[in-house]
């Protein structure tokens, strides 16, 4: 997806758009997590579609949960639900910064002669 070290540098419209790909992924990846934990919240801890988006969210988002968990099985749902949203943050600032620590990383790869051209 990327250039090589050897090669020219992508223009700025090239950069854009890779950025707009990786942000869109970002997205997905967000928007799946999010369905997993309203789906469990909903199905395991019994709230309602409301709360368990909110849950979910709340979660997701690193503030923590909002109702309280009454039985076992959602409590252990909520707590492999929390580590994994941490793997989820870690993996979408992973994809969204990609583009733009690449193209830094190229920079500092290039010769002058390479710019003059």
């Amino acid at each position: 997806m990327f250039e090589d070290k050897h090669q020219k540098i992508a223009p700025v419209a090239v950069f854009i758009k890779r950025l707009i790909i990786c942000i869109g992924l970002a997205i997905s990846l967000i928007a799946c997590a999010l369905f997993l934990g309203i789906a469990g919240y909903h199905w395991i801890a019994g709230f309602s579609w409301v709360d368990a988006l909110l849950n979910a969210a709340m979660i997701l988002g690193g503030m923590g949960p909002v109702n309280l968990l009454t039985n076992t099985s959602a409590k252990i749902f909520a707590s492999l639900y929390a580590l994994f949203s941490g793997l989820v943050f870690i993996a979408v600032m992973g994809i969204v910064f990609s583009p733009i620590a690449h193209r830094m990383l190229h920079k500092f790869h290039i010769d002058d002669d390479d710019l003059k051209r």
